[in-house]
């Protein structure tokens, strides 16, 4: 059994995705999946830039645009844009989305 993923469908079509976030957190990257206290799943990102004025925000979802291939209009954020958890909104085929998502994760 694999383990549990951070993203789900979206209703309307497109990935919802659970997301960790480090702002000053050295440089971009994302760094794989935790796990939260209560046991759900999150994909942990680091950007070097601070969390004042939606710059981490902002700074997170240039990231993953650029990671998965989508253009940066295809990643919104849905809540907590002023928590270290977030939800994202990914655009696009939720299939396609998915191996986009695995394939970005750091090996190991």
């Amino acid at each position: 059994m694999s383990a549990p993923r951070p993203w789900r469908p979206a209703p309307e079509g497109g990935l919802l995705l659970a997301v960790r976030a480090t702002p000053r957190g050295g440089r971009d990257r994302i760094e794989g999946i935790v796990t939260d206290a209560e046991g759900r799943p999150a994909l942990a990102v680091r950007v070097s830039v601070p969390a004042e004025g939606g710059k981490a925000n902002a700074a997170v979802l240039r990231l993953l645009a650029r990671a998965l291939g989508l253009p940066k209009s295809a990643v919104r954020l849905e809540a907590g844009e002023t928590a270290r958890s977030k939800r994202l909104r990914l655009d696009g085929d939720a299939k396609s989305l998915v191996e986009r998502l695995e394939a970005a994760l750091p090996a190991g």
